[in-house]
């Protein structure tokens, strides 16, 4: 059975829990298990892309809070160890990272969640470590309001390679 088969004939409970995965808000999963079934991958990622921008600020925050925050060092240290297990494409030089762009993005973060109510969000695939600091510290000179609208972009990116993932399996 495909995987796009398998998501389409989920119980809606099942369907909810896998889609939750993929982001955390609650509207755009709802919206998700009511869109099925898909023709298509391309289908899924369409409607996906659609729906989010759909929601708004609430449905963003509770989105953004499914993700990890990277507050302390050790913390860094583990979530990049865990990339070793990943595709060369997604560790993108994030191995190995020195200490100090460890302290730098642990410290940027907690600058970052004072400044604007909300954890750091970037795409990181692909982006080394020394790449998502750089974009953390560019990113602290932002409006609130502008930098909420760019972590929402970051999210429906996340989205889109956790379904590709998911319909992958």
């Amino acid at each position: 059975m495909s995987a796009l088969h398998r998501l389409n004939t989920l119980a809606p409970e099942a369907a909810r829990e896998e889609l939750l995965r993929c982001c955390g808000s609650s509207r755009w999963v709802e919206a998700m298990v009511r869109a099925r079934p898909f023709r298509d991958v391309e289908h899924v990622l369409s409607e996906a892309g659609w729906l989010w921008e759909q929601t708004g600020p609430d449905d963003w925050h509770e989105a953004f809070k499914h993700h990890p925050r990277i507050g302390d060092v050790s913390s860094l240290r583990a979530k990049f160890a865990s990339t070793a297990t990943w595709s060369s494409q997604e560790q993108g030089g994030v191995n190995g990272a020195a200490e100090a762009v460890i302290q730098g993005l642990a410290d940027g973060n907690k600058a970052y969640e004072e400044r604007f109510g909300f954890i750091f969000l970037v795409c990181a695939t692909g982006k080394s470590a020394e790449e998502m600091l750089g974009l953390l510290r560019a990113r602290l000179g932002n409006p609130p309001d502008e930098e909420l609208r760019i972590a929402a972009g970051e999210q429906a990116k996340i989205t889109r390679i956790r379904l590709e993932k998911l319909l992958a399996s």
